[in-house]
């Protein structure tokens, strides 16, 4: 969802929902194939984040946000609200939701695990829904405000000093509570604290949680670990930049994995997993797709000290909808860039009629054998060499 922090200039708001390749610098005349060459240091190919917040920098400030590795002790509160009292049991709410903790263990690889606590009863909270303010827009103290009246009603019943973070889950039947933000704590102010403990990391679960189910929990709690959103704050068509490549975007996209530049950058992947072309030459790697464990995720390809241009593999097949994200993937990350304004932008292939997989291609699709991708202003391209059922065997070059 759509966030900024009170740290930032936008001080009020809250925040808010493969095949291989090669990559070659072009002049004005064709070049010469670069000569192979040794990979780069992995390091070289980590851009430093300048936003201030939530971006695509590799290094995340942990003193504000949540290290994305290992158990994350949640409790999960349920409200209701003196004009909206709740007509359905929290277990019909958990149910929406709760199955998003495997959703997070799987596409972090087993890196992550959410342990949510269900305190299934329904604890009033003091004002009515409509007097929280639940809009775009909602202001960081605002939001706030709610977390702490929840955490009050909760508090009786609930140990607060016992966890990392809280989801507060209000009934369907709070129509006001319309979305679902994320709450980060603003350091040098008082902040929620219960049991002792304060509580830096909180998600509430609005009306939009029955239309995006369970990937909802990746989108939201990814914010608490420093990513950003990935879909358009304007303009007409909010996922023009990634579809529904990465929860961070679309979240019920057909193939909403977490990019494999996410995964690096919150240590799910290692840097022996990566491929980094940051000077001349040409390097030829096999990718093992994203969708999977093991083997080498991504090629990347600096441009700049805030860019890089990433390759990496994908073999989803989505059966409810036909759709497929299968082939290599190539996309532009820019740390410089603001959450919402596009920090990562999905070049698109050409779609194949008839993809090897028999399934229907996504709109931006990924790039198949023999295709190749060319940024000749930056110096760079991406040329397709072969796949396999695991994956995509990519070249990459810079000259």
């Amino acid at each position: 969802m759509r966030r900024s922090h009170p740290l930032t200039a936008a001080r009020g708001a809250v925040l808010a929902g493969l095949v291989a390749a090669s990559i070659v610098l072009l002049p004005g005349t064709p070049p010469v194939q670069a000569a192979p060459k040794a990979p780069d240091r992995v390091s070289d190919c980590a851009l430093r984040g300048t936003t201030g917040w939530t971006d695509e920098g590799h290094t995340t400030d942990s003193s504000v946000f949540q290290r994305p590795t290992g158990t994350k002790k949640v409790a999960m509160i349920f409200v209701d609200f003196p004009d909206a009292p709740a007509t359905e049991s929290p277990a019909d709410d958990a149910a929406q939701i709760t199955p998003g903790a495997d959703w997070v263990r799987n596409a972090s690889y087993g890196k992550t695990r959410l342990a949510i606590s269900q305190h299934q009863r329904w604890v009033r909270m003091p004002h009515n829904s409509t007097d929280y303010g639940f809009e775009r827009g909602l202001t960081h103290e605002t939001h706030e405000a709610y977390i702490k009246d929840a955490v009050r009603a909760a508090d009786p019943d609930v140990d607060f000093s016992a966890y990392d973070m809280v989801y507060v889950v209000a009934t369907k039947n709070a129509k006001a509570i319309s979305f679902t933000p994320t709450y980060i704590y603003d350091p040098g102010t008082e902040g929620v604290v219960a049991d002792g403990n304060r509580l830096k990391w909180a998600v509430t679960f609005g009306q939009d949680m029955w239309h995006w189910g369970p990937k909802l929990v990746g989108h939201e709690t990814a914010h608490t670990f420093g990513l950003p959103d990935l879909y358009a704050f304007d303009g007409t068509d909010a996922h023009r930049h990634v579809g529904g490549w990465d929860v961070m975007g679309l979240i019920s996209g057909a193939g909403p994995q977490y990019f494999a530049w996410h995964s690096w950058k919150l240590g799910w992947t290692a840097d022996r997993q990566v491929v980094c072309r940051a000077s001349k030459g040409s390097t030829t790697v096999h990718l093992k797709a994203v969708e999977s464990g093991g083997g080498k995720k991504m090629a990347v390809v600096r441009t700049s000290p805030t860019t890089a241009y990433v390759v990496e593999s994908r073999r989803k097949v989505q059966a409810d909808t036909g759709l497929c994200a299968t082939g290599a993937l190539v996309y532009k990350v820019d740390s410089s860039v603001e959450t919402g304004k596009g920090p990562i932008r999905v070049m698109d292939a050409e779609p194949d009629a008839t993809p090897a997989s028999g399934c229907r291609p996504l709109d931006d699709a990924p790039y198949g054998a023999g295709e190749s991708f060319t940024d000749s202003a930056a110096g760079v391209t991406i040329k397709v060499l072969s796949s396999d059922a695991g994956g995509d065997t990519v070249r990459v070059t810079k000259s």
